[in-house]
């Protein structure tokens, strides 16, 4: 792959030039994505051109650039996630029935929870979680579920690489949370995102005993009833489970 003076590669420079947009933009000038893609102005718009013909960006007047419409749809069509959240949409939407507040289903991506489906409902509390959005492990029911059912070799890596940026949260206490996590079969944590709210998520087990996702809902602190909701939760990540198969 041909590489540039500064010797990163053709591959280097799309990726960069695709990571450029911040969540929830849609949309940047040539100029400003150049910069924030660390590219000279006139490499950036040869590259912008030449993914705007294969329909992964869009190249409007006046140098706006847009993710294109393309790029959605190879996303969506080809997602390895497409199963899971198909397998579990329907269970999701039992749950929010029941509880009227948010559901979500993550996966596992290094140390973060990658959040790959949200439903939510006007009026229920607020969630940070969104759609392709990321939380750190140890700030997240669903990433402390997803970590507790890990291998312990797993486990080890992460909480001796693990430091919290804010300085509140040892490894130690960590540690105890996925050991409680593992334990009850369930992770929660409450307050820690938002003050009003309350994280629980269960973690979901495939038919080859692999935890490939975590349940979770978010509810208000003052609404709090483990005794329903863990049953609940538990029930339907068996269901999504079974529906993944082999």
């Amino acid at each position: 792959m041909a590489n540039s003076a500064s010797g990163d590669s053709v591959v280097d420079r799309v990726v960069r030039v695709m990571e450029a947009f911040p969540e929830g933009v849609t949309s940047l000038q040539l100029s400003e994505l150049a910069d924030r893609a660390g590219l000279p102005l006139s490499s950036a718009h040869r590259l912008v051109r030449q993914l705007s013909e294969h329909g992964l960006l869009d190249l409007g007047a006046g140098g706006t650039v847009r993710l294109g419409l393309r790029l959605w749809e190879l996303v969506n069509r080809n997602s390895p996630t497409l199963a899971l959240r198909q397998a579990a949409m329907p269970f999701m939407e039992d749950i929010q029935q029941v509880l009227n507040q948010n559901v979500n289903l993550a996966v596992l991506d290094g140390w973060e929870a990658l959040f790959v489906e949200r439903l939510s409902r006007r009026g229920s509390v607020a969630n940070r979680a969104r759609i392709a959005g990321r939380m750190p492990v140890h700030i997240s029911s669903a990433g402390l579920a997803l970590m507790s059912h890990q291998p312990r070799e797993l486990q080890a890596e992460y909480l001796e690489q693990f430091a919290d940026p804010a300085g509140k949260v040892s490894a130690d206490v960590v540690r105890h949370f996925l050991a409680e996590a593992a334990q009850q079969g369930y992770a929660q944590l409450a307050g820690v995102v938002d003050p009003d709210t309350w994280g629980i998520a269960v973690p979901v087990i495939d038919a080859k005993r692999r935890t490939v996702a975590a349940l979770g809902v978010v509810v208000p602190l003052a609404e709090m009833r483990l005794q329903a909701l863990v049953p609940a939760l538990q029930t339907a990540a068996r269901g999504i489970g079974r529906q993944l198969g082999d």
